[in-house]
């Protein structure tokens, strides 16, 4: 390691530091295989990035001819305990659904109905077993999307400052918590390395994912429709494109993504993050988060 990169790792730090954010990056150069990362091999919490991996799983199983992509299914509105910002979530009424749209709202939507829809279909440890066949080790799904909407900040509505400084404060050292969807050993979680891996099988060509399996999920990745707070800023251009899913409970804000640049280039990006900032919205957190993400890219890049 150079002395620059040691440099940058160290201001990069006490960026994130000042920002009351710990984090976990890494960004990996896809066709050379150079990478820089900030402790990318820490065990985190994932939160909404594994829909992504759930997404290629049931898509690898549409490919082999054990679901139809257009499969109806009937999904549950608000009547369900499922909360949300955007999809089922918000549905007053039930409503009929093909498979192949329902990955759509999983995916772009982050719509948390319609991704435990799919494990219905193909459980997160089905899922697991999916990543393993890759060669990714490192991620690790355990349980529905539904078990993220009882944590503190449902049964403290009241109170949700109090529910934050919990999950602010509330860790071990070793990645427990006493929030048990923080913790890295009972949650769905996974590594800034791990998820760099799933990006680069999905976007290798040929590779070990199923070409028309990677093909829909890069596109689905570029439809996402609630990315443009973190790091879309920084990385989408008219001379690039940007493809990512973003994660998010309580103080942890999380954003995985692939910028491909008009010349060539592309660069996977795992920036994994968790506050120590007692509040809900945190706008210095995400323009934090993003500047080291662009700031590592830049480095490799230049």
């Amino acid at each position: 390691m150079t002395s620059g990169t040691v440099r940058l790792l160290r201001d990069l730090r006490a960026e994130l530091d000042a920002a009351g954010l710990t984090g976990w990056f890494l960004v990996r150069d896809l066709d050379s295989g150079e990478e820089i990362g900030i402790d990318p091999d820490a065990v985190v919490p994932l939160a909404s990035l594994v829909k992504v991996p759930l997404a290629a799983a049931v898509l690898d199983r549409v490919a082999s001819g054990e679901l139809s992509e257009g499969r109806q299914l009937r999904l549950a509105g608000r009547g369900s305990r499922e909360i949300g910002p955007a999809g089922l979530t918000r549905f007053r009424f039930p409503a009929t659904i093909a498979l192949a749209d329902v990955v759509y709202l999983s995916t772009c939507l982050s719509d948390n109905v319609a991704a435990d829809a799919l494990f219905d279909l193909v459980s997160p440890a089905h899922v697991t077993h999916y990543v393993r066949g890759l060669g990714i080790t490192d991620l690790t799904l355990r349980h529905r999307l539904s078990d993220l909407t009882e944590t503190p900040a449902e049964a403290l509505v009241q109170t949700p400052q109090l529910a934050q400084t919990l999950a602010a404060h509330g860790g071990t050292p070793s990645g427990g918590h006493r929030v048990r969807q923080l913790d890295s050993a009972r949650a769905n979680s996974g590594t800034a390395r791990a998820c760099v891996d799933l990006l680069e099988v999905l976007w290798t060509t040929p590779g070990p994912v199923v070409p028309e399996v990677s093909a829909r999920v890069r596109e689905l990745m570029g439809q996402h429709v609630v990315a443009r707070q973190r790091l879309w800023p920084d990385f989408a251009s008219d001379a690039t494109t940007w493809s990512s899913k973003t994660g998010t409970l309580l103080n942890h804000r999380h954003e995985i993504g692939v910028v491909e640049h008009a010349d060539g280039d592309r660069y996977a990006v795992a920036a994994l993050t968790a506050s120590r900032v007692s509040a809900g919205i945190q706008h210095v957190a995400e323009a934090t988060m993003a500047r080291v993400a662009r700031r590592l890219r830049d480095h490799l890049r230049h």
